[in-house]
This record gives C-alpha cells, sequence and structure tokens, in this order.
C-alpha cells in the first residue's frame, strides 16, 4: 500500500525543480553582468571539456605506452623475488648491523 507522502514529497521536490528552473531561464535572458561571466566561464568549461576529450583521444594511447611498465614479472620489468644484496649493501666479511639502544 502507497503512503500520501510518497506522493507528497516526489511532488515537493519537482515543484522546487520547476521553481528553479524558472528563475534559471529567467536570469539566463537578462542582460545582466554577471550572467555574461557566468556564460563565459561556463562556455569555457565546455570549451575545456571537448578539448581534453578530442587530446585524449589523438594522443591517449601514446601517453599510455609511455608509462607503462613493459617485461615480465610481477609489475613490468619488475624480478619476482629478490635477488642477493649487491655490493654496495653489505661487503664480504662484514657482521651485520643490530640496532643498540
Amino acid at each position: 500500500m502507497e503512503e500520501p507522502w510518497d506522493f507528497e514529497f516526489l511532488t515537493r521536490i519537482a515543484d522546487t525543480c520547476l521553481s528553479f528552473l524558472s528563475e534559471f531561464v529567467d536570469d539566463w535572458l537578462a542582460n545582466d553582468m554577471r550572467v555574461s561571466i557566468f556564460k563565459i566561464l561556463l562556455s569555457w568549461l565546455i570549451f575545456s571539456l571537448i578539448a581534453i576529450h578530442f587530446a585524449w583521444k589523438i594522443y591517449g594511447n601514446t601517453v599510455n605506452d609511455m608509462y607503462y611498465r613493459q617485461g615480465t614479472g610481477q609489475n613490468g620489468g619488475t624480478p619476482d623475488t629478490a635477488g642477493p644484496p649487491s655490493g654496495w649493501d653489505s661487503k664480504a666479511g662484514d657482521a651485520p648491523k643490530t640496532h643498540r639502544d
């Protein structure tokens, strides 16, 4: 059974949206400085997003290939297991270092 407040809630939301849209259209059609600035900024945002979209379409594979690790292993060129320590880590005959308080 449907409760009456559900319909009232949806009607209230619809009325709020319609009043907001009517005020927005009234402001949009007005020749006000803040509306002009808003139109300029909105068109700049839309232009930038379209330019980014087309640039990614053209150069996306190139950028992806630049940062993709190639090779075999766990993370591309990273070996699966660690090898023996290199010469600069420890020298032959050195005692292992311990922490002292």
